[in-house]
């Protein structure tokens, strides 16, 4: 039984309370005996359909297009996607990448593209994708190269994007590319459906945990000017916004993913006779199971922290989601290495829970900026904050 003691912080409302435990009946019952399917895309699009249909993809779309709430809630986002982490890695994939694909629309589209593409994706009818990192523009995504060039009422693309989520599975891309006419800092940001003649895919890409990851290549792709998403040229800010929201929720599914990790470390060790008597009762196991808790604990209070955070004023997040996206997913990563370790043999067997876990966990520090990254971000924004300070102080 998961604990859900932290519902009672002062960061949810009850009707926070009652949607995870809504969700949590639904998910263990979707979710806790399934098998998943060997083709991740087949499996991942089954997944969004059972997600729109259930109702649950309101929670990443206003109000206006279908969804739960005027604005994006992301409490309960964060909630939602931690107990998928908790049940299912794959169909926590499926909802993420709804949200972070769609996103971008919500925050910076037109009333005319928010139409066309948000109601398909509350209905897990349509599929979306975030395409920024490149080959050589992954964390440094300013060192991207593909291009758009304005050529009257459209524009001309050209380039590659790999390591994209729903890559050959997307119904539309949201491409970033750089715009060479406005200067060398001038990106973009636009809305490109699957069907353009000018986009193909290229390659699927094989994982440690099986998700749809690929390479997409545009060769004088043509895209109407009216999908562009937010002001030309500056197609980062629309990266950079949506991105300040979303890694709150992928520490949410660190979170989730130590949370099960825990939960069966615990149901192991009190099983398990070592040396005469049973592993929990054993001072090592019983440093390591504290060691867990106290990381669980205090990643949660920096992910609800910061979604609280968000939510109270729709602020730019930046500080609080990298504070909580590195120390969650660093957690995780020794927590669930942790179980491994206390598993023995058991926990390296292929299939087993802790397996899944521990190859589940591993991108999570490296997708939506790695922990390097996360600490550059945290260190701008504290010396930023001391010079506006001293700025203030001196005049």
């Amino acid at each position: 039984m998961s604990d859900t003691t932290y519902l009672d912080w002062p960061f949810f409302s009850d009707a926070h309370r009652a949607l995870a435990r809504k969700f949590d009946d639904w998910a263990v019952s979707h979710f806790r005996s399934s098998v998943q399917e060997e083709d991740s895309y087949s499996a991942c699009r089954n997944l969004v359909r059972l997600l729109g249909k259930s109702g649950w993809l309101a929670y990443i779309v206003p109000e206006a297009f279908g969804g739960a709430h005027p604005r994006l809630d992301l409490r309960s986002v964060c909630l939602i996607r931690e107990k998928l982490a908790h049940e299912s890695g794959l169909a926590e994939f499926a909802f993420a990448m709804q949200g972070l694909g769609s996103s971008p629309i919500t925050l910076h589209g037109s009333d005319a593209l928010q139409g066309r593409y948000l109601p398909g994706v509350c209905r897990g009818e349509t599929i979306p994708a975030f395409a920024i990192s490149e080959e050589g523009a992954g964390s440094d995504v300013r060192a991207m190269r593909a291009t758009a060039q304005r050529r009257g009422s459209e524009y001309v693309v050209n380039g590659q994007k790999t390591w994209i989520s729903n890559a050959g599975l997307a119904d539309f891309y949201v491409v970033f590319c750089r715009f060479p006419e406005q200067g060398e800092n001038a990106f973009l940001a636009l809305v490109v459906e699957a069907d353009n003649p000018g986009l193909e895919v290229v390659g699927r890409i094989e994982t440690i945990a099986p998700h749809p990851l690929g390479t997409i290549a545009f060769a004088d792709c043509r895209v109407p000017s009216t999908a562009l998403l937010g002001d030309e040229g500056k197609g980062l800010n629309v990266a950079f916004s949506t991105l300040d929201i979303f890694r709150t929720t992928v520490a949410a599914a660190a979170l989730g993913y130590a949370r099960r990790a825990l939960e069966e470390t615990v149901s192991h060790v009190r099983s398990r006779s070592v040396f005469g008597q049973m592993l929990a009762d054993q001072q090592l196991t019983k440093a390591r199971v504290a060691e867990m808790e106290q990381d669980i604990d205090c990643s949660a209070l920096l992910v609800y922290r910061s979604a609280w955070n968000h939510d109270r004023g729709g602020r730019r997040n930046t500080r609080e989601s990298a504070l909580a996206k590195l120390f969650a997913t660093e957690c995780a990563q020794t927590v669930i290495d942790g179980a491994v370790q206390l598993f023995g043999a058991r926990g390296v067997v292929a299939g087993s829970r802790v397996e899944a876990l521990y190859r589940e966990i591993r991108a999570l520090r490296i997708y939506e900026g790695t922990s390097e990254i996360q600490k550059l971000i945290i260190a701008e924004q504290v010396l930023k904050r001391a010079a506006q300070q001293m700025e203030v102080t001196h005049g």
